[in-house]
């Protein structure tokens, strides 16, 4: 697809007195891997539904593969695949049971149907287990079997709702190697939702921050990461924390202040840290403010997804 594989315009989704989608711009590319990070409930999940024409917008528009979610959902169904964030498979069939009942569904012909099993088993390395019912698949093997049935009808673009929630870090890493593979080889477009940071930052090239219903901030990994600053100075301690951030944050090399009430830690944004962190802590001894730990280090994905979603427990 020369054309973006996903756009939106606008979208929202409310639900009673609840608004889960509140006006999202988005634009994916074809061939592109695109996250979605968010806290729990930030609209991540409404916004797959509504893409998979699952759930209709209460406003807004959007296209995927060049068809509208509305009036051409059909076309939509047919060219994209999906994998829940909660596993949804009859334990009680085969690995291939699964597999083949879900081609059917398409209408795919037997001999097609046979060739993407064979195919898709190979990919997911489910050979030994295919034929054994699903009930006896570990939590890595049910995912893998997943992502082999959201790839039967060759899509186009493959939408996953959260697709390693739950995995062990081996298990992990082996579904961010398929995925790799299927973007590589393939050129599949691949829209996914995460609140793993280090899944985002493995993956994606391009990434979205959702919060309450909002994109507020996207942006290539690396792109997102540099605009907190060149390093951050992490020092936590006891005592007139609020006049330490006060005469701290006045420095003229210093690009921003946040803090940690919970881990008793100020963050401060510095362009080297290495350079500042002697006047940085040497602030503290007029300041009432004792200094009991001080780290340098780069800002992560995660710094910026805390920044832009705060700190507070979500539900």
């Amino acid at each position: 697809m020369a054309d973006p594989a996903i756009i939106a315009r606008g979208l929202r989704k409310q639900y009673g007195t609840v608004i889960a989608v509140d006006g999202i711009d988005l634009t994916v590319p074809a061939g592109t891997i695109y996250a979605l990070l968010g806290p729990n409930g930030a609209g991540k999940t409404t916004t797959i539904n509504i893409l998979t024409t699952l759930a209709v917008p209460t406003a807004g528009e959007a296209s995927v593969c060049g068809y509208d979610i509305i009036r051409q959902a059909d076309q939509v169904r047919a060219c994209i695949g999906v994998t829940f964030q909660d596993i949804v498979l009859d334990t009680d069939l085969t690995g291939r049971e699964v597999l083949d009942i879900h081609g059917r569904l398409y209408r795919q012909p037997a001999a097609v149907r046979r060739q993407r099993i064979a195919d898709l088993v190979d990919l997911v390395q489910l050979g030994e287990a295919i034929d054994r019912r699903v009930r006896t698949y570990s939590g890595g093997m049910k995912r893998r079997l997943e992502l082999a049935r959201g790839l039967m009808t060759d899509p186009q673009v493959l939408f996953l709702d959260e697709p390693t929630q739950g995995l062990d870090p081996q298990n992990r890493v082996g579904i961010w190697s398929y995925l790799r593979a299927l973007n590589r080889e393939r050129g599949l477009t691949l829209l996914l939702t995460t609140h793993y940071m280090d899944e985002a930052e493995a993956l994606a090239g391009r990434v979205g921050i959702v919060d309450r219903g909002r994109l507020v901030a996207e942006g290539a990994p690396n792109e997102l990461v540099a605009t907190l600053g060149a390093d951050v100075i992490r020092v936590r301690g006891s005592g007139n924390q609020a006049h330490f951030v006060s005469q701290v944050a006045a420095l003229p090399f210093v690009a921003r202040v946040e803090t940690d009430p919970e881990a008793a830690m100020v963050l401060v944004y510095v362009d080297s840290g290495s350079r500042r962190l002697v006047e940085v802590v040497g602030l503290a001894s007029g300041n009432s403010f004792v200094v009991e730990d001080v780290t340098v280090a780069r800002p992560s994905l995660g710094d910026v997804f805390l920044h832009h979603t705060g700190r507070a427990l979500r539900d």
